[in-house]
């Protein structure tokens, strides 16, 4: 019982730290990186699509992105997706065939911006965290009755180890990717 209620709160701990990386990938650093993109939700006949399930997506050059759609009636519906994208900056060039977005050189204040996105990312991430870990207690202390209080005890010290382990996971990936936005 114990051990299948830390075991579920480190799966999805882990799970809250990925999301949080893959977050921190969708914010740019001085590259156009088709990852920047994978968020973005086109209007396709009605319904909100992936921008990757509607177009090939190409990185010929360092600040420049090429998306070719496959289906050439998506295409004004996917420039406008890019244009009302928050946080991208970027200037979408249709010329009837494919878009080629070029992404702006990043400037200090706009790396400043993006640092204080990205830490607001950490922050949720680590909330995440501590909602599953307030959760597993709460388990853990409705096993009190069955297991005794010595094990609960014990349980709940590692439960904090695991807290611990998983926003310093945060705070790595948090910082790595600080260095990375501010290196000019």
């Amino acid at each position: 019982m114990i051990a299948d209620s830390l075991a579920t709160a480190t799966e999805r701990m882990t799970k809250a730290v990925d999301v949080a990386k893959d977050d921190f990938s969708t914010v740019r650093t001085g590259r156009a990186n088709p990852q920047l993109f994978q968020r973005i939700l086109v209007d396709y006949y009605g319904t909100p699509t992936p921008l990757a399930q509607l177009a090939s997506l190409q990185n010929p050059e360092a600040r420049t992105l090429v998306i070719t759609p496959y289906d050439k009636s998506a295409l004004k519906d996917i420039e406008k997706a890019i244009v009302a994208a928050p946080n991208l900056g970027a200037t979408p060039n249709n010329d009837g065939t494919i878009i080629r977005v070029t992404m702006p050189e990043l400037n200090e204040e706009r790396r400043r911006e993006y640092v204080k996105i990205v830490r607001s990312k950490a922050e949720d991430a680590r909330v995440s965290i501590r909602n599953i870990r307030r959760k597993a207690k709460d388990e853990l202390d409705a096993l009190k009755s069955e297991v005794g209080d010595d094990e609960v005890a014990r349980a709940e010290k590692e439960l904090e180890s695991i807290t611990k382990k998983h926003t310093d996971q945060v705070d790595e990936a948090l910082g790595r990717k600080e260095a990375e936005l501010l290196e000019v």
